[in-house]
């Protein structure tokens, strides 16, 4: 077949009713679009990571980009809002992302200050993000959450859903292939390693799951060792427990339990 017939065949095929041919994607968000913002929300973690700005040209600059990029994913009467609400819950994300540096500076001994932890940690990173994309989905923000959880999971290996409900002083060492479900709840002072999933027993059901407890409860101070698996919605891993390496969990376990298998 000659070329100029098969483009003709490529052209007839955009114009057939399809998903992919109505998808118009100068009115959403886009990948570099979303990693400017992340990079003024890290500047709002750390006023004197840019030096050449004013800790209030920073939130005035994220003020604007933020209106420019929730206008494409909200109605207009929303987004001033949302806007409001999230930089009323900056403070309490600065808080927790200190807890967090603390928490991974007392549990790693190879590690030698925070500052190593802020600048070289992909489990720090990944937490710092989750917790900013967080307020976004429970502020009801599409698209915004989920592209901020994916840039962050292809720099850094580490998969957590904005949806799930994470404590304070979370640590992940290592971090690479580590999963946690969109209702997946985390206590205070969870530690997990490399590898760990907290997943959904099944999803075969699709859409018809949406809004339920799929994934599992991991209650305060738990440690979970690399490569294990803890699946399900009523599955609470008890207050204190130490889960081993590889170890695979569909049920609930006590508090102060030690599984290895």
């Amino acid at each position: 077949m000659p070329l100029s017939d098969t483009f003709k065949n490529i052209i007839n095929d955009y114009k057939k009713d399809s998903f992919l041919n109505k998808i118009d994607f100068s009115t959403l968000l886009t990948c570099s679009e979303v990693t400017t913002l992340m990079h003024y929300f890290e500047m709002a973690i750390f006023p004197k990571l840019n030096h050449k700005m004013s800790l209030e040209e920073v939130l005035n600059t994220l003020l604007g980009l933020l209106r420019v990029s929730l206008n494409k994913v909200l109605e207009i009467m929303q987004v001033e809002g949302v806007i409001s609400k999230f930089f009323s819950k900056i403070t309490n994300i600065r808080s927790m992302v200190d807890e967090d540096i603390s928490a991974f500076f007392k549990n790693d001994p190879a590690c030698f200050s925070k500052e190593e932890v802020v600048l070289s940690y992909p489990g720090f990173k990944a937490i710092m993000f989750y917790r900013i994309a967080h307020e976004f989905y429970s502020l009801s923000v599409p698209l915004l959450p989920r592209m901020i959880s994916e840039i962050i999971h292809s720099q850094t290996g580490i998969d957590i859903n904005p949806g799930s409900t994470i404590g304070r002083r979370f640590f992940i060492d290592h971090g690479t292939g580590v999963v946690i479900g969109e209702t997946c709840i985390i206590g205070n002072g969870v530690s997990i390693y490399q590898g760990v999933t907290l997943g959904a027993l099944s999803t075969r059901g699709g859409q018809k799951l949406k809004g339920k407890k799929r994934h599992p409860t991991i209650e305060d101070d738990v440690i979970i060792y690399s490569g294990a698996t803890v699946l399900g919605g009523e599955t609470i891993i008890g207050k204190g427990s130490i889960i081993g390496g590889n170890a695979f969990i569909s049920s609930s376990v006590p508090p102060n339990s030690k599984i290895f298998n």
